[in-house]
């Protein structure tokens, strides 16, 4: 991966657990929507976080082990390739309290100017600092 990449941590809490006593699926899907805001919020700057909406047009997630209440979550975001129109692909890692995976998603996105309230193009210096290593 050549991307540079965000990190953030989460606490599977009781709240979390679904009845086979392990994190919910819904919550990973949660979580993914978290780190992606959070990891825009901390590099897109105010004018932009103003004038565009991100929404989730797919979501590919490989569940590969699970987590329990208690664990932490260590989860590792970096954005895919140039966009293609208004879409944009995104990744995630999450890994549990020993480093081993549990999910691995692929999450694409598509801009919409909150103006018009419809997709555009993704602007090149939309994306720029997302690319760029730091």
């Amino acid at each position: 991966m050549d991307r540079p990449t965000f990190t953030m941590d989460f606490v599977a809490r009781p709240e979390h657990i679904d009845e086979l006593g392990h994190v919910n699926n819904a919550v990973w899907v949660q979580w993914i929507q978290e780190i992606a805001v959070a990891h825009w919020r901390s590099i897109a700057p105010p004018e932009h976080d103003e004038a565009y909406f991100w929404v989730v047009v797919r979501h590919e997630i490989d569940y590969l082990r699970a987590a329990v209440e208690g664990d932490r979550v260590s989860a590792k975001t970096w954005v895919g390739e140039a966009p293609k129109g208004a879409k944009f692909d995104r990744f995630v890692e999450m890994t549990g309290n020993d480093g081993r995976p549990c999910i691995r998603a692929r999450t694409h996105w598509a801009i919409i100017d909150k103006a018009s309230g419809r997709p555009i193009r993704v602007p090149p210096e939309v994306i720029a600092p997302f690319l760029a290593a730091r």
